[in-house]
């Protein structure tokens, strides 16, 4: 194969599926942390670090934030920080995996919102199902807890959001709203990481671990999803990001020892089909990055 179509293709693709496998790979690192500093704390420290690096790295005071700008920059913040911290929350309770599928309900929503094709039916009624397999609804006996799932549903709502407010801020702003939106949810939620792990917060020995979680979770998958979205086409990153619960779910498997049922898999799989449907069927438009959404 020429170099020119390794570059174009498998280059960006390889570093899409590190940067998701960065990401969930950070997720069962933090979930590691819950019982030292709960998800809250974790949340927290998470964010305090992302913010750091990312303003470092990104510098957004060399542009100034014009009024009109500040609020869906704001509402951009405020939504990563809720989603960050009952997206943690969920994973008290629910393996990584479903709390992934169940999260990716939001954008998916978004998706379906706009396109509107008679064949969204479809994609609907197939992540209705997954839903029904994997929420405590009928009498399957395999429902996950009811307080983590509604926690991860609301993460997901939170996501939906911030991909709207994110689009609009991103205009004014470009690549630099992250730091920005980082920074905004860090200060939005340290407080109450800190009221519910209190000292805690600053054992010198959980730096190294909680840094790892920034840089996996954060800002790693930032740089490399950066790159491949300036090289791949809106849907072919739409359809690969679509197979991020699966990633999640064997992240959980491997390196926290979650095991799902065939039920929790299936139901998975139908949410990760009706999302990679939804992307090929829309019409194409710019891929906005996921970055921290998880």
């Amino acid at each position: 194969m020429p170099r020119s179509r390794f570059a174009t293709l498998f280059f960006p693709v390889a570093l899409l599926l590190v940067a998701m496998a960065s990401i969930q790979g950070g997720a069962a690192l933090a979930k590691s942390l819950f019982p030292v500093l709960g998800a809250q704390g974790v949340t927290a420290m998470r964010l305090l670090f992302a913010a750091i690096i990312l303003l470092a790295v990104l510098r957004p005071w060399r542009k100034p934030v014009a009024r009109g700008s500040w609020g869906p920059l704001l509402a951009y913040g405020i939504t990563l920080g809720c989603m960050n911290l009952m997206f943690y929350m969920a994973l008290r309770t629910i393996p990584l995996g479903v709390g992934v599928a169940l999260e990716f309900t939001g954008p998916l929503a978004v998706a379906l919102y706009f396109s509107r094709k008679p064949i969204d039916f479809l994609w609907i009624a197939i992540a209705v199902l997954g839903l029904w397999l994997l929420l405590p609804v009928g009498d399957l006996g395999h429902g996950v807890d009811p307080l983590g799932a509604a926690l991860a549903l609301g993460a997901g709502a939170c996501w939906a959001m911030y991909i709207l407010f994110g689009q609009r801020a991103g205009n004014d702003h470009g690549t630099q709203t992250a730091a920005m939106g980082v920074t905004i949810a860090a200060l939005c939620i340290f407080p109450v990481g800190l009221a519910h792990s209190g000292a805690a917060l600053f054992d010198l020995q959980l730096i190294p671990a909680l840094l790892g979680v920034a840089v996996l979770s954060s800002a790693l998958p930032y740089t490399l999803e950066m790159i491949a979205l300036t090289r791949l086409p809106a849907r072919t990153f739409g359809t690969l990001m679509s197979i991020e619960p699966a990633f999640a779910a064997l992240s959980g498997l491997v390196f926290l020892g979650e095991q799902l049922t065939s039920l929790q898999w299936l139901a998975i799989a139908a949410i990760m089909v009706a999302s990679v449907g939804t992307t090929l069927t829309s019409q194409p438009k710019p891929a906005a990055a996921s970055v921290v959404a998880d």
